[in-house]
Protein backbone atom coordinates (compact mmCIF):
# COMPACT_ATOMS: atom_id res chain seq x y z
CA UNK A 1 0.00 0.00 0.00
CA UNK A 2 3.16 2.32 1.09
CA UNK A 3 4.82 4.11 -1.90
CA UNK A 4 7.95 5.97 -1.52
CA UNK A 5 6.79 7.79 -5.10
CA UNK A 6 4.42 9.68 -3.39
CA UNK A 7 3.63 12.30 -0.53
CA UNK A 8 1.25 11.77 1.86
CA UNK A 9 -0.71 14.19 3.15
CA UNK A 10 -2.71 15.28 6.51
CA UNK A 11 -5.95 16.71 6.39
CA UNK A 12 -5.97 17.63 10.19
CA UNK A 13 -2.44 16.57 10.49
CA UNK A 14 -2.75 18.07 14.30
CA UNK A 15 -4.63 15.96 15.87
CA UNK A 16 -3.22 13.35 18.47
CA UNK A 17 -4.26 10.10 16.18
CA UNK A 18 -3.20 12.25 12.92
CA UNK A 19 -0.06 13.73 14.38
CA UNK A 20 0.85 10.10 15.84
CA UNK A 21 0.36 8.47 12.00
CA UNK A 22 2.40 11.16 10.47
CA UNK A 23 5.49 10.25 12.71
CA UNK A 24 5.13 6.82 12.28
CA UNK A 25 5.12 7.00 8.11
CA UNK A 26 8.32 9.68 8.61
CA UNK A 27 9.99 7.63 10.85
CA UNK A 28 9.60 4.71 7.84
CA UNK A 29 11.39 7.31 5.91
CA UNK A 30 8.30 8.13 3.66
CA UNK A 31 7.19 12.02 2.46
CA UNK A 32 4.79 13.36 4.95
CA UNK A 33 3.30 16.93 5.13
CA UNK A 34 -0.16 17.96 6.62
CA UNK A 35 -2.57 21.01 7.17
CA UNK A 36 -4.60 21.96 9.63
CA UNK A 37 -5.81 25.50 12.03
CA UNK A 38 -3.35 27.92 12.54
CA UNK A 39 -3.90 27.86 16.20
CA UNK A 40 -0.53 26.32 17.74
CA UNK A 41 -1.20 22.49 19.16
CA UNK A 42 1.57 20.77 21.11
CA UNK A 43 1.11 17.61 18.89
CA UNK A 44 2.60 19.42 16.38
CA UNK A 45 6.10 20.51 18.00
CA UNK A 46 7.76 17.02 17.21
CA UNK A 47 6.19 17.47 13.69
CA UNK A 48 8.20 20.49 13.08
CA UNK A 49 11.23 19.01 14.96
CA UNK A 50 11.60 16.33 12.47
CA UNK A 51 10.64 18.84 9.68
CA UNK A 52 7.28 18.06 8.52
CA UNK A 53 5.59 20.59 6.44
CA UNK A 54 2.38 22.31 7.96
CA UNK A 55 0.28 24.21 6.42
CA UNK A 56 -2.95 26.15 7.41
CA UNK A 57 -6.43 24.12 5.42
CA UNK A 58 -7.02 25.55 2.01
CA UNK A 59 -7.91 23.77 -1.54
CA UNK A 60 -4.51 24.92 -2.88
CA UNK A 61 -2.59 22.59 -0.67
CA UNK A 62 -4.08 19.68 -2.79
CA UNK A 63 -2.07 19.03 -5.82
CA UNK A 64 -1.13 16.00 -7.86
CA UNK A 65 0.60 13.21 -6.34
CA UNK A 66 -0.26 12.96 -3.68
CA UNK A 67 -2.05 10.41 -0.90
CA UNK A 68 -4.50 12.21 1.25
CA UNK A 69 -5.08 10.58 4.41
CA UNK A 70 -8.10 12.96 6.62
CA UNK A 71 -8.92 13.27 10.28
CA UNK A 72 -12.51 11.93 11.27
CA UNK A 73 -13.02 15.64 12.60
CA UNK A 74 -13.46 16.79 9.04
CA UNK A 75 -16.90 15.73 6.46
CA UNK A 76 -16.20 14.73 3.45
CA UNK A 77 -17.02 18.57 2.07
CA UNK A 78 -14.00 20.21 3.76
CA UNK A 79 -12.12 22.24 0.92
CA UNK A 80 -9.42 20.12 0.73
CA UNK A 81 -10.93 16.51 0.42
CA UNK A 82 -13.11 18.04 -1.88
CA UNK A 83 -10.75 19.10 -4.43
CA UNK A 84 -8.59 15.66 -3.84
CA UNK A 85 -12.04 14.07 -5.11
CA UNK A 86 -12.07 16.53 -7.98
CA UNK A 87 -8.53 15.49 -8.96
CA UNK A 88 -8.97 11.73 -8.23
CA UNK A 89 -6.33 11.34 -5.58
CA UNK A 90 -6.35 8.53 -3.14
CA UNK A 91 -8.18 9.17 -0.06
CA UNK A 92 -8.10 7.44 3.56
CA UNK A 93 -10.15 7.78 6.58
CA UNK A 94 -7.42 7.75 9.38
CA UNK A 95 -8.50 4.50 10.88
CA UNK A 96 -8.78 2.63 7.42
CA UNK A 97 -4.91 3.82 6.31
CA UNK A 98 -3.80 2.53 9.45
CA UNK A 99 -5.81 -0.56 9.93
CA UNK A 100 -4.02 -1.15 6.42
CA UNK A 101 -0.57 -0.64 7.46
CA UNK A 102 -0.29 -2.61 11.13
CA UNK A 103 -1.25 -5.84 8.47
CA UNK A 104 2.63 -5.88 7.87
CA UNK A 105 3.43 -6.46 11.32
CA UNK A 106 2.70 -8.35 14.73
CA UNK A 107 0.30 -6.05 15.83
CA UNK A 108 -0.93 -5.19 19.33
CA UNK A 109 -3.60 -3.35 19.87
CA UNK A 110 -4.66 -1.50 22.92
CA UNK A 111 -8.56 -1.00 23.81
CA UNK A 112 -10.62 0.10 26.52
CA UNK A 113 -12.83 2.73 27.72
CA UNK A 114 -9.96 4.18 30.01
CA UNK A 115 -6.00 3.38 30.41
CA UNK A 116 -5.61 3.02 27.11
CA UNK A 117 -2.71 5.95 26.63
CA UNK A 118 -1.03 4.77 29.76
CA UNK A 119 -0.86 0.92 28.26
CA UNK A 120 0.03 1.64 24.79
CA UNK A 121 2.71 4.06 26.22
CA UNK A 122 3.86 1.38 28.23
CA UNK A 123 3.79 -1.29 25.57
CA UNK A 124 5.55 0.69 23.17
CA UNK A 125 9.05 1.21 25.72
CA UNK A 126 8.96 -2.17 26.42
CA UNK A 127 8.67 -3.85 22.76
CA UNK A 128 10.96 -1.70 21.63
CA UNK A 129 13.84 -1.86 23.68
CA UNK A 130 12.82 -5.83 22.78
CA UNK A 131 12.63 -5.91 18.80
CA UNK A 132 12.27 -3.25 16.36
CA UNK A 133 8.98 -1.66 16.97
CA UNK A 134 7.12 1.06 15.30
CA UNK A 135 4.35 2.64 17.50
CA UNK A 136 1.45 5.05 17.88
CA UNK A 137 0.23 6.56 21.21
CA UNK A 138 -2.84 8.87 21.26
CA UNK A 139 -1.15 11.49 22.81
CA UNK A 140 0.62 12.36 20.15
CA UNK A 141 3.26 10.37 19.88
CA UNK A 142 4.50 8.15 16.95
CA UNK A 143 7.36 6.42 15.89
CA UNK A 144 8.36 4.37 12.35
CA UNK A 145 11.24 1.66 11.93
CA UNK A 146 11.70 0.70 8.75
CA UNK A 147 12.85 -2.94 9.62
CA UNK A 148 10.04 -2.99 12.49
CA UNK A 149 8.81 -6.60 13.31
CA UNK A 150 5.95 -4.98 15.57
CA UNK A 151 3.45 -2.43 15.82
CA UNK A 152 1.66 -1.00 18.78
CA UNK A 153 -1.02 1.10 18.35
CA UNK A 154 -3.95 2.34 20.78
CA UNK A 155 -7.41 1.71 19.37
CA UNK A 156 -10.23 4.36 20.01
CA UNK A 157 -13.76 3.37 20.40
CA UNK A 158 -15.40 6.32 19.77
CA UNK A 159 -18.09 5.81 16.81
CA UNK A 160 -16.90 2.49 16.64
CA UNK A 161 -13.20 3.56 14.71
CA UNK A 162 -11.19 0.73 15.97
CA UNK A 163 -13.48 -1.69 14.21
CA UNK A 164 -11.04 -0.89 11.03
CA UNK A 165 -8.22 -3.22 12.64
CA UNK A 166 -8.01 -6.80 12.81
CA UNK A 167 -4.67 -7.17 15.15
CA UNK A 168 -2.82 -9.67 16.27
CA UNK A 169 -3.28 -9.06 19.89
CA UNK A 170 -6.04 -6.82 21.95
CA UNK A 171 -5.44 -6.04 25.10
CA UNK A 172 -8.77 -4.48 26.73
CA UNK A 173 -8.24 -2.50 29.98
CA UNK A 174 -12.24 -2.18 30.37
CA UNK A 175 -15.90 -1.36 29.47
CA UNK A 176 -17.74 1.51 30.95
CA UNK A 177 -20.36 3.83 29.40
CA UNK A 178 -18.99 6.63 27.79
CA UNK A 179 -18.95 8.96 24.67
CA UNK A 180 -23.16 8.93 25.12
CA UNK A 181 -23.22 10.87 22.38
CA UNK A 182 -22.71 8.51 20.18
CA UNK A 183 -23.29 4.98 22.08
CA UNK A 184 -26.75 4.51 23.61
CA UNK A 185 -26.02 2.21 26.39
CA UNK A 186 -23.31 0.51 27.93
CA UNK A 187 -24.49 -2.74 26.07
CA UNK A 188 -23.61 -0.82 22.79
CA UNK A 189 -20.36 -0.02 23.65
CA UNK A 190 -19.81 -3.80 24.76
CA UNK A 191 -20.99 -4.69 21.62
CA UNK A 192 -18.53 -2.85 19.70
CA UNK A 193 -15.54 -4.58 21.80
CA UNK A 194 -17.14 -7.18 21.27
CA UNK A 195 -17.15 -7.25 17.83
CA UNK A 196 -13.42 -6.20 18.02
CA UNK A 197 -12.39 -8.97 20.31
CA UNK A 198 -13.88 -10.89 17.49
CA UNK A 199 -11.38 -9.33 14.66
CA UNK A 200 -8.86 -10.60 16.68
CA UNK A 201 -6.22 -13.05 15.22
CA UNK A 202 -3.97 -14.30 17.99
CA UNK A 203 -5.06 -13.66 21.30
CA UNK A 204 -7.54 -11.20 23.73
CA UNK A 205 -5.75 -10.05 26.90
CA UNK A 206 -8.70 -8.41 29.02
CA UNK A 207 -9.32 -7.56 32.71
CA UNK A 208 -10.82 -9.89 34.61
CA UNK A 209 -12.30 -7.98 36.87
CA UNK A 210 -14.52 -6.26 34.73
CA UNK A 211 -17.91 -8.43 33.84
CA UNK A 212 -18.59 -7.25 30.48
CA UNK A 213 -15.12 -8.35 29.49
CA UNK A 214 -16.09 -11.66 31.28
CA UNK A 215 -19.25 -12.10 28.91
CA UNK A 216 -16.76 -12.43 25.61
CA UNK A 217 -17.13 -14.81 23.14
CA UNK A 218 -14.31 -15.39 20.81
CA UNK A 219 -12.23 -18.45 18.59
CA UNK A 220 -9.17 -17.51 19.98
CA UNK A 221 -7.06 -17.85 23.22
CA UNK A 222 -8.44 -14.98 26.12
CA UNK A 223 -6.04 -14.29 28.68
CA UNK A 224 -7.35 -12.82 31.90
CA UNK A 225 -5.30 -10.42 34.55
CA UNK A 226 -5.99 -8.89 37.46
CA UNK A 227 -5.41 -9.21 41.42
CA UNK A 228 -7.10 -11.98 42.26
CA UNK A 229 -6.30 -16.05 41.56
CA UNK A 230 -9.38 -17.01 39.20
CA UNK A 231 -7.05 -14.90 36.57
CA UNK A 232 -4.90 -16.48 33.86
CA UNK A 233 -2.26 -13.76 34.85
CA UNK A 234 -2.03 -12.00 38.70
CA UNK A 235 0.05 -9.60 40.75
CA UNK A 236 0.41 -10.71 44.24
CA UNK A 237 3.07 -9.67 46.81
CA UNK A 238 2.55 -6.09 45.92
CA UNK A 239 4.22 -3.55 47.66
CA UNK A 240 2.95 0.39 46.51
CA UNK A 241 5.17 3.05 47.73
CA UNK A 242 5.76 6.41 46.92
CA UNK A 243 9.04 5.71 44.61
CA UNK A 244 6.04 2.86 42.59
CA UNK A 245 5.09 -0.49 42.99
CA UNK A 246 6.59 -3.88 42.57
CA UNK A 247 4.46 -7.48 42.52
CA UNK A 248 5.56 -10.91 41.70
CA UNK A 249 3.06 -12.12 38.29
CA UNK A 250 1.70 -15.61 38.25
CA UNK A 251 1.21 -16.98 34.88
CA UNK A 252 -1.17 -19.99 34.62
CA UNK A 253 -0.30 -20.87 38.30
CA UNK A 254 3.25 -20.64 38.34
CA UNK A 255 5.36 -17.68 39.14
CA UNK A 256 6.81 -15.51 35.67
CA UNK A 257 8.91 -13.31 37.91
CA UNK A 258 9.01 -10.07 39.79
CA UNK A 259 8.66 -6.80 38.46
CA UNK A 260 8.56 -2.79 39.28
CA UNK A 261 6.98 -0.28 37.85
CA UNK A 262 7.75 3.49 38.64
CA UNK A 263 4.48 4.46 38.09
CA UNK A 264 1.19 4.65 41.13
CA UNK A 265 -2.24 3.64 41.77
CA UNK A 266 -3.92 -0.17 41.22
CA UNK A 267 -4.72 0.96 37.77
CA UNK A 268 -1.04 0.93 36.30
CA UNK A 269 -0.17 -2.58 38.16
CA UNK A 270 -3.17 -3.67 36.10
CA UNK A 271 -1.90 -2.40 32.83
CA UNK A 272 1.55 -3.63 33.50
CA UNK A 273 0.01 -7.29 33.90
CA UNK A 274 -1.79 -6.87 30.59
CA UNK A 275 1.91 -5.78 28.83
CA UNK A 276 3.60 -8.42 30.61
CA UNK A 277 1.13 -10.91 29.42
CA UNK A 278 1.29 -9.81 25.73
CA UNK A 279 5.22 -10.27 25.84
CA UNK A 280 5.31 -13.27 27.69
CA UNK A 281 2.91 -14.82 24.82
CA UNK A 282 5.71 -13.48 22.49
CA UNK A 283 8.54 -15.30 23.93
CA UNK A 284 10.16 -12.79 26.01
CA UNK A 285 11.82 -13.70 29.22
CA UNK A 286 10.61 -12.13 32.73
CA UNK A 287 14.25 -10.74 33.04
CA UNK A 288 14.40 -8.60 29.82
CA UNK A 289 10.57 -7.28 30.40
CA UNK A 290 11.34 -6.70 33.73
CA UNK A 291 14.52 -4.90 33.15
CA UNK A 292 12.57 -2.54 30.82
CA UNK A 293 9.30 -1.69 32.67
CA UNK A 294 11.50 -0.68 35.32
CA UNK A 295 12.52 2.54 32.97
CA UNK A 296 9.46 3.48 31.97
CA UNK A 297 8.77 7.41 31.82
CA UNK A 298 5.17 8.34 30.98
CA UNK A 299 3.44 9.27 28.87
CA UNK A 300 1.91 13.16 27.68
CA UNK A 301 -0.85 14.62 30.04
CA UNK A 302 -0.67 11.57 32.41
CA UNK A 303 -0.34 11.67 36.05
CA UNK A 304 2.49 14.72 34.50
CA UNK A 305 4.05 16.23 37.70
CA UNK A 306 6.38 19.13 38.89
CA UNK A 307 7.07 21.25 42.14
CA UNK A 308 6.82 24.96 42.53
CA UNK A 309 8.71 25.68 45.85
CA UNK A 310 7.10 23.38 48.07
CA UNK A 311 3.22 22.53 46.36
CA UNK A 312 3.54 19.57 43.85
CA UNK A 313 1.11 20.34 40.68
CA UNK A 314 0.41 17.01 38.55
CA UNK A 315 -1.82 17.41 34.91
CA UNK A 316 -3.73 14.33 33.90
CA UNK A 317 -6.13 13.59 31.22
CA UNK A 318 -8.60 12.42 33.74
CA UNK A 319 -12.26 12.69 32.22
CA UNK A 320 -14.48 9.81 33.28
CA UNK A 321 -15.45 9.12 37.17
CA UNK A 322 -13.29 5.41 36.47
CA UNK A 323 -10.15 7.62 35.48
CA UNK A 324 -10.47 10.47 38.41
CA UNK A 325 -10.68 7.72 41.11
CA UNK A 326 -7.73 6.07 39.46
CA UNK A 327 -5.91 9.71 39.44
CA UNK A 328 -6.71 10.18 43.37
CA UNK A 329 -5.37 6.85 44.06
CA UNK A 330 -2.13 6.91 42.35
CA UNK A 331 -1.97 10.78 43.76
CA UNK A 332 -2.42 9.51 47.47
CA UNK A 333 0.03 7.26 46.82
CA UNK A 334 3.27 8.92 45.40
CA UNK A 335 2.39 11.43 48.29
CA UNK A 336 0.90 10.25 50.88
CA UNK A 337 1.42 12.70 53.81
CA UNK A 338 -0.08 15.56 51.54
CA UNK A 339 -3.34 17.13 50.89
CA UNK A 340 -4.94 15.77 47.11
CA UNK A 341 -6.64 19.45 45.83
CA UNK A 342 -8.75 18.33 42.67
CA UNK A 343 -9.50 20.87 40.09
CA UNK A 344 -11.79 19.31 37.29
CA UNK A 345 -12.91 20.61 34.36
CA UNK A 346 -15.57 18.38 32.93
CA UNK A 347 -15.27 17.47 29.08
CA UNK A 348 -18.28 18.26 27.15
CA UNK A 349 -21.93 18.43 28.13
CA UNK A 350 -23.61 14.95 27.29
CA UNK A 351 -20.48 12.88 29.25
CA UNK A 352 -21.15 15.53 32.21
CA UNK A 353 -25.46 14.89 32.72
CA UNK A 354 -25.28 11.86 31.71
CA UNK A 355 -22.54 10.45 34.73
CA UNK A 356 -23.08 13.75 36.74
CA UNK A 357 -23.66 11.36 40.00
CA UNK A 358 -20.38 9.32 39.52
CA UNK A 359 -18.17 12.43 38.86
CA UNK A 360 -19.58 13.63 42.20
CA UNK A 361 -19.15 10.69 44.13
CA UNK A 362 -15.36 10.15 42.65
CA UNK A 363 -14.66 13.78 43.28
CA UNK A 364 -15.37 13.87 46.93
CA UNK A 365 -12.13 11.16 47.33
CA UNK A 366 -9.79 14.34 47.61
CA UNK A 367 -9.47 16.33 50.81
CA UNK A 368 -10.45 19.57 48.40
CA UNK A 369 -12.50 20.43 44.89
CA UNK A 370 -11.97 22.96 42.67
CA UNK A 371 -14.49 23.12 39.46
CA UNK A 372 -13.49 24.58 36.55
CA UNK A 373 -16.39 25.46 33.81
CA UNK A 374 -17.45 22.59 31.40
CA UNK A 375 -15.95 21.93 28.33
CA UNK A 376 -17.90 21.69 25.28
CA UNK A 377 -17.09 19.44 22.46
CA UNK A 378 -17.27 21.15 18.62
CA UNK A 379 -20.02 18.59 17.83
CA UNK A 380 -22.45 19.58 20.75
CA UNK A 381 -24.50 22.28 19.87
CA UNK A 382 -24.93 25.23 21.96
CA UNK A 383 -28.24 24.12 23.52
CA UNK A 384 -26.62 21.34 24.91
CA UNK A 385 -25.81 24.12 27.71
CA UNK A 386 -29.07 23.72 29.17
CA UNK A 387 -28.68 20.52 30.06
CA UNK A 388 -26.47 20.22 32.68
CA UNK A 389 -24.16 23.15 34.81
CA UNK A 390 -20.78 23.21 36.99
CA UNK A 391 -23.30 24.32 39.47
CA UNK A 392 -25.25 21.47 38.94
CA UNK A 393 -21.88 19.52 39.57
CA UNK A 394 -21.10 21.35 42.65
CA UNK A 395 -24.09 20.63 44.20
CA UNK A 396 -23.84 17.05 44.30
CA UNK A 397 -20.36 17.07 45.44
CA UNK A 398 -20.46 16.06 49.50
CA UNK A 399 -18.17 18.92 50.48
CA UNK A 400 -17.33 22.70 49.84
CA UNK A 401 -16.64 23.45 45.88
CA UNK A 402 -15.08 26.79 44.53
CA UNK A 403 -15.61 27.22 40.89
CA UNK A 404 -12.43 28.90 39.29
CA UNK A 405 -11.01 29.88 35.97
CA UNK A 406 -7.79 31.01 34.17
CA UNK A 407 -8.77 34.42 35.58
CA UNK A 408 -10.03 32.90 39.00
CA UNK A 409 -6.96 31.22 40.75
CA UNK A 410 -6.81 33.13 44.21
CA UNK A 411 -8.86 30.43 45.65
CA UNK A 412 -5.88 28.02 45.09
CA UNK A 413 -3.37 30.71 46.21
CA UNK A 414 -3.85 29.15 50.03
CA UNK A 415 -1.81 26.30 49.21
CA UNK A 416 1.87 25.31 50.29
CA UNK A 417 3.05 22.10 51.01
CA UNK A 418 -0.33 20.00 49.29
CA UNK A 419 -0.78 18.49 46.16
CA UNK A 420 -2.63 20.55 42.91
CA UNK A 421 -4.00 18.07 40.85
CA UNK A 422 -5.17 19.44 37.78
CA UNK A 423 -7.58 17.18 35.67
CA UNK A 424 -9.55 17.12 32.38
CA UNK A 425 -9.71 16.27 28.72
CA UNK A 426 -10.40 20.16 27.68
CA UNK A 427 -7.91 23.31 28.41
CA UNK A 428 -7.35 22.38 31.67
CA UNK A 429 -3.92 22.14 31.29
CA UNK A 430 -3.90 25.43 30.39
CA UNK A 431 -5.72 26.76 34.04
CA UNK A 432 -2.74 24.83 35.46
CA UNK A 433 0.25 26.84 33.66
CA UNK A 434 -1.67 29.92 34.23
CA UNK A 435 -2.09 29.24 38.11
CA UNK A 436 1.82 28.08 37.58
CA UNK A 437 2.70 31.36 35.91
CA UNK A 438 0.37 33.43 38.49
CA UNK A 439 1.51 31.57 41.85
CA UNK A 440 5.74 32.36 40.62
CA UNK A 441 4.41 35.82 40.66
CA UNK A 442 2.95 35.59 44.25
CA UNK A 443 5.93 33.38 45.61
CA UNK A 444 9.03 35.42 43.96
CA UNK A 445 11.49 32.62 44.73
CA UNK A 446 9.70 29.89 42.82
CA UNK A 447 11.68 29.73 39.62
Amino acid sequence: MLSHETTYHFVGIKGSGMSSLALVLHGQGYRVQGSDVPTYFFTQQELENRGVALFAFGADNIREGLTIIAGNAFSDNHEELVRAREMGLPIYRYQDFLGNLIQAYTSVAVTGCHGKTSTTGLMAHALKHLAPTCYLIGDGTGYGSEGANYFALEACEYRRHFLAYHPDYTIITNIDFDHPDYYSSIEDVFSAFQQFAFQTKKAVIAYGGDAYLRQLKVDIPIYYYGLTEQEDVYATAIERTPEGSAFDVMYQGERFGRFQVPTFGEHNILNALAVITVLKLEGFSAESIAEHLATFGGVKRRFSEKKVNDLILIDDYAHHPSEIRATIDATKQRHPHRRCVAIFQPHTYTRTVALLQEFADALALADDVYLVDIFASAREKESMEQLVTIDDLARMIDKPVEIVSATHLSPLMKYEDDVLVFMGAGDIDKVGQQFEKAYAQLHPNTL
